[in-house]
């Protein structure tokens, strides 16, 4: 096993890659408990027609499965210390663009997200998802995730209790005295100061004590047990293979898939190169075995599909464990272990409310939103695609708009400006494809 995952080479041991692997999970453990609140849609009222909730408990042992096969195929195939899950944001496309957006049933989203994984495979086998990452504008890239950040936020106030719709302002403030609402933000304070004091696992910690704290005032019922069966993905398993037939006859869902697919495409480029950066595994301004690391977010999409959860993709919590000094691939192979372990405790994760998860949300959104200092704001043929792309999520409520929006107007005022030529064509063609979006699907 040291031979294998170059314990030497790389200046690490047994005991440090294991410590890394668990502080991983730690950082990243959240979205154990947030996914499937997420795909369930708790907090939601009313759903379109023909919309139903998946079954949370399915999708709980979905999240668990495709964190720990993807984490184990980049451990072992790529040997690179990064864990994976499904992904932040694109379970916030799947449930409230998709399914609340444009009343598509959970079956045909997961299809859709299978589609999207196979693509990835093709792609990445090929070459072109490399060439495509570089053809989207650095700027783009980084409002997207920018975007993605303030949907997330808003998705997280909206479930404390502190957002609230209002018909005269659209939104305003919730009543902050009810017994929810506190804790959420009794949460998103003890989230605030567990990050701000660095503590690793600090969102999951945060999420643990909120619980705690509802189960002492009455507000949350104390779990039933500690250990028991995994829940069963029988509600979802092959559900995505199933409606693969209605999926590719229709227009809506291959908008749906392309933006399944370009979200994927920079949250994992940009999470291989920062961890890979940390971890000193870059060599010559390149990533050795780049191409095996894509291929494991890829295959984990089409597991994480079938079994019943949305894409699952590169987390940047991983630095969390490279911090903790992992450097092999071990550390990932430490990581699918507990998440494979955290399928005997969902009694315990079985309690927590949407309001619990808010804060969790809410911080996610502050990280995300870092990326908004590195676009070039002083230049306005640059600064109004990425502000309308980072501004029309939240607001439309989507975050396939957003992407839509920014990648129309960002050809407009590059040309307007003379800049033309330094247009890549595939930006060309995604205009056209957005373009077509907005006239014959909305």
């Amino acid at each position: 096993m040291k031979k294998f995952f170059q314990f030497e080479e790389l200046g690490t041991n047994f005991r440090t890659e294991f410590i890394a692997g668990l502080t991983t999970f730690l950082a990243m453990a959240y979205i154990l408990v947030v996914n499937p609140i997420t795909l369930a849609l708790v907090g939601v009222e009313e759903l379109p027609e023909g919309v139903t909730r998946i079954d949370q408990g399915a999708v709980f042992t979905a999240t668990a499965i495709a964190a720990a096969v993807g984490s184990l195929i980049m451990g072992v195939l790529a040997r690179y210390p990064i864990a994976l899950a499904p992904g932040m944001g694109l379970n916030a496309f799947f449930s409230f663009t998709v399914m609340l957006q444009f009343a598509i049933p959970w079956q045909e989203a997961l299809a859709g997200v299978l589609v999207s994984g196979l693509i990835f495979i093709v792609l990445t086998v090929t070459g072109l998802r490399e060439k495509i990452i570089n053809a989207i504008p650095s700027n783009l890239k980084l409002a997207v995730g920018a975007g993605i950040g303030l949907f997330i936020a808003f998705i997280g106030f909206q479930n404390a209790g502190i957002i609230t719709g209002d018909p005269n302002t659209l939104v305003a403030l919730g009543d902050l005295t009810q017994p929810a609402t506190l804790l959420a933000i009794f949460g998103l304070v003890i989230s605030v100061i567990l990050m701000s004091l660095n503590i690793k696992g600090g969102i999951f910690y945060g999420i643990v004590i909120t619980t705690i704290g509802g189960i002492i005032v009455g507000l949350i019922d104390a779990p039933s047990a500690v250990v028991s069966t995994p829940p069963s993905v029988a509600p979802t398993f092959g559900a995505a293979i199933e409606n693969l037939p209605s999926v590719l006859v229709s227009g809506e869902m291959w908008i749906v898939i392309l933006t399944f697919l370009f979200v994927d495409f920079f949250d994992t480029a940009g999470t291989l190169v920062a961890v890979a950066t940390q971890a000193g595994i870059i060599k010559e301004n390149k990533l050795p075995r780049a191409g095996r690391a894509l291929f494991a977010d890829s295959a984990a999409t089409v597991v994480g599909s079938v079994v019943g959860t949305s894409t699952t993709t590169s987390y940047i919590e991983s630095t969390a464990g490279v911090a903790a000094g992992g450097r092999s691939g071990f550390t990932s192979v430490v990581t699918a272990g507990f998440f494979l372990l955290s399928l005997l405790f969902s009694p315990l994760l079985s309690v927590v409310t949407a309001e619990v998860t808010a804060p969790a949300l809410i911080i996610v959104g502050v990280l995300m939103c870092s990326s908004l200092k590195n676009i070039d704001w002083d230049q306005f043929e640059i600064a109004v695609p990425a502000f309308l792309t980072v501004i029309a999520m939240p607001l439309t409520y989507s975050i396939a708009t957003g992407i839509a929006i920014g990648f129309i107007f960002y050809p407009l005022t590059m040309v307007l400006k003379g800049r033309g030529k330094e247009i890549h064509p595939i930006m060309y063609f995604l205009f056209i494809v957005f373009l077509a979006y907005f006239i014959f699907l909305i």
